[in-house]
């Protein structure tokens, strides 16, 4: 297996269908939630809903990386999200999560080794492989986040 293609497997994975690190995965976690369950807010800590829209900021802006060549996002407005409305709002969101998760997936698999060692944007980000692999480690540390919030929820 190619790199390219193992670090694609590894996000979707810990986003989409994998069990293998954590047991679990964010679809796993996120997919029968309602907004009333995923908005509840604990303490001080980001609410579910946040903390799933944050990965997918990150996502969605790498993912716009590989398509235009740009980086548009910026890590302090990585939490400033507005509150959704309603049950749809919140299922519409997943869906995109999903299928931006699915590009990605599909974009990284396409690189060749030279391209994963590559900078990323400028010099100061890095490599496109490490700022996969830091995209993978990011995600499971917020989904260990979810899964113990969603479980805090259910025991109160």
């Amino acid at each position: 297996m190619s790199q390219a293609a193992a670090l694609a497997q590894r996000l979707q994975e810990v986003i989409l269908d994998g069990m293998w690190i954590a047991n679990t995965n964010f679809k796993k976690e996120l997919d029968n939630t309602s907004l009333d369950e995923v908005s509840i807010q604990i303490k001080t800590y980001n609410t579910v809903e946040v903390l799933a829209q944050h990965i997918h900021y990150y996502i969605a802006g790498v993912k716009q990386v590989f398509l235009v060549g740009e980086l548009s996002i910026s890590d302090r407005f990585s939490f400033d999200f507005e509150p959704m409305q309603n049950d749809e709002a919140w299922q519409n969101f997943l869906a995109l999560f999903w299928k931006d998760t699915e590009e990605l997936v599909n974009l990284i698999k396409t690189l060749t080794d030279d391209q994963l060692d590559a900078i990323f944007v400028k010099e100061a980000y890095g490599s496109y492989k490490r700022n996969i692999e830091a995209l993978i480690e990011h995600s499971y540390y917020h989904l260990g986040q979810i899964v113990l919030q969603l479980k805090t929820e259910a025991i109160t």
